[in-house]
């Protein structure tokens, strides 16, 4: 068994091993990879991609955070085998516990994701330091089993993914492939694009086509917004999912899933895409998940 240390950033992971802090530190990089420590639960969907690294004897090299927001903290890390030409960029988004903010509204979220023990629900309800530590877990667990879920669901329809791979999850922290350029620039948000109308055309077809996948599979995103809209080569990514709402269990869902649309239409509409009609997409969206 290999000797380790590691940096956590939450309550979770730190109390669970706080006894790597005596261990030893790898060579080079700032942690050993964390992949053995994961269940295969804890893993994204099977088959592994080509160029996610496995190995064991793999370092995780932290480059700085590529984005903080109210609830988490992205990362960018490289993990890769030393000696070898085995390496992956990875994004490893860490929730807060501590000094957790969430969402202002989050209480419409967490309808239907509530936690089979009654005292953890009175905990989060009350917002106790337990109370937040465990929403912080809600919420990774959460964006862990969408993207999962999603992927697998794109991969049944045979159509290509739309959201990054989800590679593992560990406590509050969950690491995730990397949408941008091998040197690390991150891939714009959509906000920022400004296409010819052809590209944007392309480009509200495909969202169209991931608010669909999204609804047959009982979802919407929840918080969706032209800011949690990646574009890398011509395809849109959907990132920041820990919200995700459920659209029959959640009683808000079709509001969530209104406010979705609507966000997404208006920047489209916006750029010339005329020929868009809102209420018709929601009514679309709603049979695809079977809600009346």
């Amino acid at each position: 068994m290999r000797k380790q240390k590691r940096r956590f950033d939450d309550d979770f992971i730190e109390e669970q091993y706080r006894a790597d802090d005596e261990l030893e530190k790898p060579e080079h990089g700032d942690r050993w990879s964390t992949w053995d420590l994961s269940s295969p639960t804890e893993r994204g969907p099977l088959p592994y991609p080509e160029w996610l690294v496995t190995e064991l004897a793999a370092v995780d090299t932290e480059h700085g955070v590529l984005k903080t927001g109210k609830e988490a903290d992205a990362c960018l890390i490289t993990r890769a085998v030393p000696g070898t030409d085995r390496s992956c960029l990875l994004v490893a988004k860490r929730y807060r516990s501590h000094d957790h903010r969430m969402f202002h509204r989050d209480s419409g979220y967490l309808e239907g994701r509530r936690d089979k023990e009654s005292r953890v629900n009175r905990a989060m309800a009350k917002r106790t330091d337990f109370g937040k530590q465990a929403i912080a877990g809600q919420w990774a667990m959460a964006e862990f089993g969408a993207l999962g879920h999603l992927w697998q669901v794109c991969e049944q329809l045979g159509v290509q993914p739309f959201v990054p791979y989800p590679v593992q999850i560990l406590g509050t922290e969950v690491l995730m492939e990397y949408v941008g350029s091998p040197d690390g620039t991150a891939a714009p948000r959509l906000a920022a694009v400004r296409g010819e109308d052809k590209e944007i055309r392309a480009l509200w077809e495909q969202m169209l086509s991931a608010l669909t996948v999204m609804a047959r599979a009982g979802y919407t995103h929840g918080d969706l917004s032209p800011y949690n809209l990646l574009v890398h080569d011509g395809r849109l990514i959907v990132i920041d999912l820990p919200q995700i709402v459920d659209l029959v269990a959640n009683p808000q869902g079709r509001r969530f899933l209104e406010r979705d649309v609507h966000n997404v239409v208006s920047w489209f509409v916006a750029r010339g895409l005329s020929d868009v009609d809102e209420v018709a997409i929601v009514a679309e969206l709603l049979a695809e998940a079977g809600v009346r």
